[in-house]
């Protein structure tokens, strides 16, 4: 429900911040006291179009902030969609400023004013002489039908649940059998191709993880082929042209024992050239360049550049080449099986078709059995809220098929005898059509919807008896929804569980309008002056006390 709407520089409103609660809450005052104001502003925040002149004279923007403490499923997708959080309810914000910019926000995310209203038009329903939500859209009359026959009739929800699963298994069977179609009108071109195709990967006969395999083999046998020519230098150095390094460091050695003084006085540089001789010799012994054979890391290549340039051929990755001729050999074997596989479709299209019609049509005659006893109930409504002469149908046409089912249903309505039906919004009337919308809602009263639903121009043209009646069903439909009305009716307002009045004030230099919530005396006193003008006696104070329920 709306729990809060807050509002900043909208026309004659400077500030005001109202706490509506659950059930039916009333707004009341005198004419132009600024109640239109408040609808302009709550269709604001619900993503309506932008008029700077909303804008109070004088500043520089306005803005209003909506606050709602339940979010349905419908929104909850949405929300979703845009990452957006609302474990804690859910805040709408709209500002606008004199340069004609608007902007919107919910829950403190920026969003734009699309996704705004598709919000708004969620959450709440205006009824009123230029505002005309939910119902007024025939595209809403089949979930509205289908939601009346739900609460009273057990079956329907299995019927329709039935019919939208034999409608996904028809759609997949006249998918399948459109690819087969569009697959043998091409055969003979695909063919050659898929053969082709089938062939080339059949040849190579890719596995999966095996270009990762020989990618690393490729890089080892490079890395063996660099160190093989690293260590042939490191023995070319060694051997010296033919001459080893220790017997180089040996000859050394020899050419210095030469030396006739004794004790030889390079004895210690002999020996550990000698030593150094061995060692030298040692390392060469173990040194052996690695026979790196060029024909195995060709092969090798050639293998791995074959699977890369196949997987480029085929636009996936190198792993998916094998999933990718089983999928070829499978649409080569529908070619080549095209007589048997086109039969199989066409007998599971013709099978689920008529399974299909055999729900769709139970469930269309479930409808217009729900659809005259919609018509009955509107009917007995329609007269004690001054619409005696108005007619309600059900207009159910054949359509195509949908998960749905088969059935176009639009409300049609006519308000004077010899005129012909017509769709909800071609009646002319604000106030005919607003108490046209409430017995609408009253009777189609679902307990599960959370809308706040705001009804404008109700009263028009009424008093007395049909007044109260009005009154009585806003009561009836309050009970499950939370509802604004906008009312001049003194029998309407003493329904109210929350009581507003909105009053305008002026001086010299500004005129401002306020609402404020009245109870006790002050309740009585505010339907008192609805009832007399101006002018409140005790006769309208005594009759306003009887009008009061809550």
């Amino acid at each position: 429900m709306l729990v809060s709407l807050n509002i900043s520089n909208i026309v004659l409103i400077e500030k005001l911040n109202l706490e509506f609660g659950n059930g039916l809450n009333i707004m009341t005052g005198e004419t132009g006291a600024g109640k239109s104001i408040l609808l302009d502003a709550m269709s604001l925040a619900l993503g309506a179009r932008s008029d700077i002149g909303l804008i109070r004279s004088g500043c520089d923007m306005a803005a209003v902030t909506a606050e709602f403490d339940f979010v349905n499923d419908n929104v909850k997708q949405i929300l979703d969609e845009n990452g957006i959080d609302y474990n804690d309810g859910l805040i709408l914000r709209r500002t606008l400023s004199n340069d004609g910019k608007s902007r919107a926000w919910v829950n403190d995310v920026p969003v734009s004013i699309k996704t705004l209203k598709q919000i708004g038009d969620e959450i709440v329903e205006i009824h009123g002489q230029f505002e005309n939500h939910s119902l007024l859209d025939a595209a809403t009359h089949l979930a509205s039908l289908d939601e009346y026959a739900k609460l009273n009739n057990t079956e329907f929800a299995n019927v329709l649940n039935e019919t939208a699963k034999a409608y996904s298994d028809l759609h997949e069977s006249q998918k399948r059998l459109k690819q087969l179609t569009d697959l043998l009108e091409k055969s003979e071109s695909e063919r050659e191709f898929l053969e082709h195709n089938v062939s080339e990967l059949r040849k190579l006969n890719p596995q999966p993880g095996e270009e990762e395999e020989l990618a690393n083999i490729r890089a080892a046998m490079m890395d063996a082929e660099k160190n093989a020519g690293i260590l042939t230098d490191a023995v070319t150095v060694l051997k010296n042209n033919g001459n080893s390094l220790d017997e180089q460091i040996c000859s050394v050695a020899h050419i210095l024992e030469r030396i006739k003084t004794d004790p030889n006085p390079y004895q210690d540089s002999i020996d550990k050239l000698y030593d150094a001789a061995n060692t030298v010799a040692e390392i060469g012994e173990k040194i052996h360049p690695e026979n790196t054979n060029v024909d195995d890391i060709d092969s090798i290549e050639e293998r791995l550049f074959a699977i890369r340039a196949a997987a480029r051929k085929h636009r996936c990755l190198a792993d998916e080449l094998p999933n990718k001729l089983i999928e070829m050999e499978n649409q080569l074997n529908a070619i080549d099986n095209s007589d048997a596989e086109l039969k199989k479709c066409r007998m599971d299209v013709d099978k689920h078709t008529k399974t299909f019609n055999e729900f769709a049509n139970n469930l269309s005659k479930l409808r217009k059995s729900a659809a005259e006893n919609l018509r009955k109930q509107i009917l007995i409504e329609l007269p004690v809220l001054k619409l005696g002469s108005a007619d309600f149908v059900v207009d159910i046409q054949k359509s195509e098929p949908t998960i749905n089912g088969t059935d176009n249903v639009i409300f049609m309505i006519k308000t004077n005898p010899g005129t012909p039906f017509a769709p909800l919004h071609k009646i002319a009337s604000g106030g005919e059509l607003s108490r046209f919308m409430l017995a609408l809602r009253v009777v189609l009263n679902n307990p599960n919807n959370k809308k706040t639903i705001v009804f404008d121009e109700l009263d028009t043209g009424i008093s007395g008896a049909t007044a109260s009646a009005v009154g009585e069903r806003l009561n009836k439909l309050a009970q499950n929804e939370q509802l604004l009305v906008i009312t001049h009716s003194a029998q309407v307002a003493g329904f109210a569980d929350k009581h507003f009045k909105i009053s305008k004030q002026s001086d010299k230099d500004s005129t401002t309008t306020s609402v404020i919530e009245i109870t006790g005396d002050n309740r009585i006193n505010e339907i008192a002056r609805i009832i007399s003008g101006a002018k409140i006696t005790e006769e309208a104070i005594a009759t306003a006390k009887t009008l009061v329920k809550h």
